[in-house]
C-alpha cells in the first residue's frame, strides 16, 4: 500500500509540473498574440539595402570643338597617387610610371580607407583632365568630387590593375575623347566630399 501510495504521489508530482508547463507556454503565447510581450518573431525583417553607386560623368561640351573634348597634354594634368589597397608600394609604383609618361605627379600617400576597384577622384574643372589619365589604367571607376580646380587622385584599389603598356593607350592629340558607357552629365550628379589621405608625401613644387 505503501509504495502504491508513493507511485500516485510521483504522478500527481508529474501531471502538476506538466499542466503547470502547458499553463505558462500557453499564456506566453496569449501575451504574443495581444503584442503585450515581444518576441524575435514579432521584429520587423529588414533587408540590407545595396549601397548607391554613383554615376560616371560625361565628358563636358567643348566650344569650338563638335566633335567632343580632346585629351589634355599629360604635362598640364597635376596628379596625385593614393594606396587605397592592402597592398604596400603600389602608389609609388603608379606614380613612378605616369611621371615618367610626363604626368605631373604632385603627390602620393596612403588612405584610411580601402576601396575595391581603383578610382580617379576629381572635380568639375577636372572631368577632361580625368578621362585623359584614365586612358593609362584599365578598370577603374571616375568619380565625382566637391573639390575646386583640376587636381585629380588616383586612388589605387584591392583589385589592382597595372597601367597599360604605351603602345596600348590609345590616345592621340587630335582624336577627341570618348565618353564612358552610361555616363551622366555632370551638373546631374551630386558630388561626392572629398577625402584627403591619411599620410602624404608632397613629390613636386
Amino acid at each position: 500500500m505503501t509504495r502504491r501510495r508513493r507511485e500516485h504521489e510521483r504522478q500527481a508530482v508529474v501531471f502538476g509540473l506538466l499542466i503547470a508547463f502547458l499553463l505558462v507556454v500557453a499564456l506566453g503565447a496569449l501575451a504574443a498574440y495581444t503584442g503585450a510581450i515581444s518576441t524575435p518573431f514579432s521584429r520587423p525583417i529588414y533587408t540590407p539595402v545595396a549601397a548607391t553607386v554613383q554615376p560616371e560623368p560625361c565628358l563636358p561640351p567643348v566650344k569650338g570643338q563638335p566633335d567632343g573634348a580632346l585629351p589634355v597634354p599629360y604635362e598640364d594634368i597635376r596628379v596625385r597617387v593614393f594606396n587605397a589597397s592592402e597592398t604596400g608600394g603600389v602608389a609609388g609604383a603608379n606614380a613612378e610610371v605616369l611621371t615618367e609618361r610626363g604626368f605631373d605627379v604632385r603627390e602620393t600617400g596612403n588612405m584610411n580607407s580601402q576601396v575595391e576597384q581603383s578610382e580617379l577622384r576629381f572635380g568639375t574643372k577636372g572631368i577632361t583632365r580625368a578621362y585623359t589619365l584614365a586612358a593609362q589604367i584599365p578598370d577603374l571607376r571616375l568619380v565625382l568630387d566637391d573639390r575646386d580646380g583640376t587636381v585629380v587622385d588616383l586612388l589605387v584599389g584591392n583589385r589592382y590593375t597595372p597601367p597599360l603598356a604605351e603602345d596600348q593607350v590609345l590616345l592621340t592629340a587630335d582624336t577627341p575623347l570618348q565618353d564612358v558607357e552610361g555616363c551622366v552629365p555632370a551638373d546631374e550628379i551630386t558630388p561626392i566630399a572629398k577625402v584627403e589621405p591619411a599620410q602624404s608625401v608632397k613629390t613636386a613644387a
